[in-house]
């Protein structure tokens, strides 16, 4: 797994729309669910995997663009080294070398599960199969409607089991929480 960045999200709390009576919230990377704190993209702080390089990244744009952090929860990302692609095989992935990518790694971290992410049409993270497109009702979750293992997820991206999902490439996650020292 690679060092993708950070991201403050709006976790989504109400999943009754989910047939999934284990899922009590939604830490999935797509914007789809659980909000992206802004519209951040536009500023032009963000690195080559389309995430912040730290936390102090992303509180700095926060404040100088006057966004607000109310509510919101801070994530810690790595993104495994290859996409899984329709047509059955995994290629490389790499950041977007125009935009600088140097991600500092948090020195507590508590990880959550693995997200699988969707990235036909650009560069940012477009839709969770698992709670975007309700995989989540088929394939085992923990509560934060994530799968629990990378093997899981590699496993079931091999399987085509998302085949019917959003169209890909699909990218594994690890999301962590970050741990207040």
């Amino acid at each position: 797994m690679v060092p993708a960045g950070y991201l403050a999200k709006r976790v989504a709390t109400e999943t009754s729309w989910l047939a999934n009576d284990q899922v009590e919230d939604i830490y999935a990377l797509s914007n789809c669910i659980s909000d992206d704190f802004a519209d951040y993209t536009e500023f032009w702080k963000h690195n080559g995997f389309w995430l912040f390089n730290s936390p102090a990244v992303l509180r700095d744009l926060a404040e100088e663009a006057g966004l607000d952090l109310t509510g919101t929860k801070l994530f810690y990302y790595e993104v495994f080294e290859q996409e899984y692609h329709e047509t059955g095989h995994w290629q490389p992935v790499l950041p977007e070398d125009s935009l600088h990518t140097d991600v500092q790694i948090p020195s507590a971290k508590q990880l959550e599960g693995f997200d699988i992410v969707t990235f036909y049409q650009s560069p940012v993270p477009e839709c969770s199969c698992l709670s975007c497109n309700h995989m989540a009702e088929i394939v085992p979750v923990n509560r934060h409607c994530l799968l629990q293992t990378f093997e899981e997820a590699y496993t079931l991206l091999s399987a085509d089991v998302f085949k019917d999902c959003e169209p890909g490439p699909n990218r594994i996650f690890a999301v962590y929480s970050l741990i207040e020292q």
